[in-house]
């Protein structure tokens, strides 16, 4: 058990501690800073400092998780979403890097990248994966078949958390914590159902521990969407290989609740003709504007996450 939770997670932790002083100022250098449109006056000196910082997770994730495939294959699907979410992102991010801007990749071709990414898992699950796409129920150990649905529901879940992760990186150490606590729950669970995929699992607790030391604030580096997304795959496809996409709801609430906040206010507003239904979207800004610090913001949000997650583990 030691080697399958203790050792991973040690050293994808040590990984990313080493990465830090080395990515930090070679992304300075090449001017890979953040650059801000908030309209949020506090959030005007986070301009420049240092994004795609996910690479420091997706590296030390992707060497313990490749490591540990050899003799746990359904660790292979995990580590190749999660990649191939954090490849997309890094192309977003070094985009708005090269244009000094806030937009990078435009709208449809993120969610182009996002189906196509989404389609591979899905044709590997139906088609390749011994795990079919069953579904636990909270509470009664029993599982549910939706057939042909059941892809459609794939769908949903994976761009929906990747999308909800994305929202939810807005401050300082709020993504990173949030998923941490996601990430510790999904761990628990695959001790707990005796699941091969612990070690990739207890991986990413490390990584994201360790990047959280460069990441809490005030961060000296941001994750960006090489990390955000990725982190958003990498719970979709770790509940998919546990067959518990339902318990995403519960445990990752907070991915939830940003992205029907964004959804909210933008069709509120074009129905009223400019009107708004929070101050600002996502919902973290709406309190920050409502004059919480960001620290509280983080701890509320982080906090919430984990009493959802102590609730999810009786429900498995």
């Amino acid at each position: 058990m030691m080697f399958e939770v203790l050792l991973p997670m040690l050293v994808a932790f040590v990984l990313v501690l080493v990465l830090g002083p080395i990515c930090i100022p070679a992304l300075r250098r090449l001017k890979m800073g953040n650059t801000e449109r908030e309209y949020i006056k506090e959030h005007k000196v986070k301009n420049g400092t240092p994004s795609m910082g996910g690479i420091m997770i997706l590296i030390a994730f992707a060497i313990v998780g490749f490591y540990n495939a050899r003799y746990c294959p359904h660790i292979y699907p995990i580590v190749f979403l999660t990649l191939g979410f954090g490849i997309l992102g890094f192309v977003d991010d070094l985009l708005k890097a090269l244009k000094r801007s806030s937009d990078g990749l435009k709208a449809w071709q993120k969610m182009l990248g996002q189906i196509l990414l989404t389609t591979g898992f899905a044709v590997y699950m139906v088609k390749f994966s011994d795990i079919s796409l069953e579904m636990r129920i909270p509470f009664t150990g029993a599982f549910i078949d939706m057939g042909w649905f059941s892809v459609v529901v794939l769908y949903l879940a994976v761009i929906g958390t990747v999308n909800g992760a994305n929202f939810t990186d807005g401050l300082d150490g709020l993504a990173t914590s949030v998923t941490l606590a996601i990430a510790a729950f999904f761990g628990v669970a695959a001790i707990h159902l005796y699941s091969d995929i612990t070690p990739a699992i207890c991986g990413m607790i490390g990584a994201l521990f360790g990047f959280l030391m460069f990441n809490v604030h005030p961060a000296k580096i941001f994750m960006g969407d090489t990390g955000s997304l990725a982190l958003g795959a990498f719970v979709a496809s770790s509940a998919y290989m546990l067959k518990m996409p339902i318990f995403i709801i519960i445990v990752a609430l907070i991915y939830l609740v940003e992205v029907l906040s964004v959804i909210l206010q933008v069709g509120y507003f074009k129905l009223t003709g400019g009107k708004r239904i929070f101050r600002m979207a996502p919902i973290h800004h709406h309190y920050e504007l409502g004059g919480w610090s960001e620290v509280k913001v983080v701890a509320v949000f982080t906090t919430v996450t984990i009493f959802l997650c102590v609730f999810a583990y009786y429900m498995i």
